[in-house]
């Protein structure tokens, strides 16, 4: 057994060290083109330098039991698990390659077919806030009540984001005639065509990130003046529907995906491009997650980047994308996987979930492959009212009509059941800590719950959960079905003709369930 950890450990450090050769390889900007360390004479810099070059503390990637190299598999299948939910963007695009000479920007997209949407990076970018038009961010909900979704969500003018390049460049790369030129020798980076292409509008009605790369313009080294640099990679990411659990968990997902594909050796830093106000239980979990976290707007002026990864949307997850087209794959152990590459099989969501544990602190080398001694616990997930975001009047649609009397009734029941010892946990998550949700979550042996949000915490189960989803005959949709599946967990529905549901019948359910578990 000790020979066996051994081994998984000495394999987990060889990838590590592979990933940060890769990085070093791949980004040589980061290391070889920082700025310089003093004010220059043409006055690139606009405040002193001990203003504007600030080194951060970055957090190193914990070790996942379910992780598999992100470089494993150089060509996925077209719509396989891996396409799917790993690293799928293969199609690389070089837009902008660093100057021959050495120094200048850099700038490249990498495609997916199956997901139909890009993860793009750069070095060397310019943010300028006064082009980008939005609200602040990051103030307490209270002070923004009956503040509009548009005032929150960017709107990018032509230059809110520029990548420095030398003149030469400029000449060389475009004629007057070129149509990504905006006159006045501003010049776009990318036409219309690579777009449609590769930043496709689809569905979604206000796709930022397309608005954003749309926006960006080549400047040349006299006029890339910055008040601030970051030297350590950084996501840009804007949320969408940011006080939704499930919304959150697509947006953490696509933001995990984006920092392995770009093979980066430490967690990112993060800055919201957006003027969402505070979401604090779900903005804990970014701050967990990454290594730091900054609205946009909280900047002074312009600042730099060595180093900006574009994190897709969350409706371009296959979590989101799972809802609406037929994603068969099912949950497996890494192991397993390692040993049998399937394209039907995928232990990327175990790997995601492992990542939210480990970024609290949890271990997350805690398998409930057998009854706890103190019992199994039974987690109903609750829905509350609360005042999610600036127009949300407080009050959550009920989805169950006599939850409290199905709580009274498993209650009871544990009770007097003395077969062996069960917990029923009141899952009021709407009033805890998000640190105390993906607690109760993962030491749950069953989650209850009636179909809503709270139940996409079942990403952060452990194998051996059990998910049994109580569903009215308004809300039969697939989610939490879905994520069960492509976990690999043991899941169980009761649907209801209208909202309300049979007590008994609930707990004759989870008495099935717990004998299944050997209780």
């Amino acid at each position: 057994m000790k020979s066996r950890y051994l081994k998984i450990l000495l394999s987990l450090f060889a990838f590590n060290s592979f990933s940060l050769y890769l990085y070093f390889t791949y980004y040589p900007d980061n290391f070889l083109h920082k700025p310089p360390s003093s004010t220059t004479t043409n006055n690139r810099f606009l405040t002193q330098p001990h203003h504007h070059h600030k080194k951060l503390l970055t957090k190193p990637w914990p070790i996942l039991p379910s992780y598999l190299p992100w470089s494993l598999n150089p060509n996925p299948t077209f719509r396989s698990c891996e396409a799917y939910f790993g690293n799928g963007f293969r199609n690389r695009i070089d837009v902008l390659k660093p100057s021959v000479a050495g120094g200048g920007g850099w700038f490249r997209c990498s495609y997916s077919e199956t997901l139909r949407s890009s993860v793009c990076e750069g070095g060397r970018i310019r943010m300028n806030l006064d082009k980008i038009r939005m609200a602040s961010g990051g103030e307490r909900l209270e002070e923004v009540i009956g503040r509009g979704e548009d005032e929150e969500l960017p709107e990018f003018d032509f230059g809110a984001f520029e990548i420095e390049v030398s003149d030469d460049d400029i000449a060389n790369r475009y004629n007057n005639n070129d149509s990504r030129s905006s006159g006045g020798g501003d010049r776009k980076l990318v036409d219309l065509d690579f777009l449609n292409r590769y930043l496709q509008q689809g569905a979604i009605s206000k796709h930022t990130m397309r608005g954003l790369v749309d926006s960006i313009r080549l400047v040349g080294a006299k006029d890339f003046q910055c008040s601030e640099w970051v030297e350590e990679p950084t996501l840009l990411v804007t949320r969408f529907e940011y006080a939704n659990v499930f919304h959150t968990v697509t947006d953490w997902y696509s933001a995990y995906v984006a920092s392995r594909v770009t093979g980066l050796p430490y967690r990112p830093h993060l800055v919201f491009v957006d003027g969402h106000c505070v979401q604090a239980p779900l903005e804990e979990t970014w701050r967990a997650l990454f290594s730091s976290l900054r609205y946009a707007k909280n900047f002074t002026g312009p600042v730099c980047f060595h180093h900006a990864i574009l994190s897709p949307l969350g409706y371009e997850t296959a979590l989101f994308k799972g809802l609406t087209e037929d994603i068969n794959c099912h949950g497996a152990s890494a192991r397993d996987l390692w040993q049998k590459p399937d394209d039907r099989k995928t232990a990327r969501l175990s790997e995601f979930g492992e990542m939210i544990r480990a970024a609290f602190g949890f271990p997350v080398n805690r398998h409930h492959t057998s009854k706890p001694i103190s019992g199994h616990n039974v987690l109903f997930v609750r829905r509350e009212d609360y005042l999610a975001h600036p127009r949300h009047g407080g009050k959550v649609e009920s989805r169950l009509s006599n939850e409290q009397e199905v709580f009274d009734a498993l209650n009871s029941w544990v009770s007097n059941h003395s077969e062996c010892k069960i917990n029923l946990i009141n899952g009021l998550f709407a009033h805890m800590l998000m640190k105390e949700q993906v607690r109760a979550i993962q030491d749950a042996s069953v989650i209850i719950g009636a179909h809503g949000a709270g139940l996409t915490h079942i990403v952060c189960a452990t194998p051996k959960t059990v998910i049994l989803e109580v569903i009215s005959s308004a809300y039969r949709r697939p989610h939490f079905q879905l994520i069960a599946k492509w976990k690999g967990l043991d899941y169980h529905a009761i649907y209801l003709a209208g909202s309300y549901a049979n007590p008994p019948e609930v707990v004759n359910k989870l008495s099935s369930i717990l004998k299944g578990l050997g209780c």
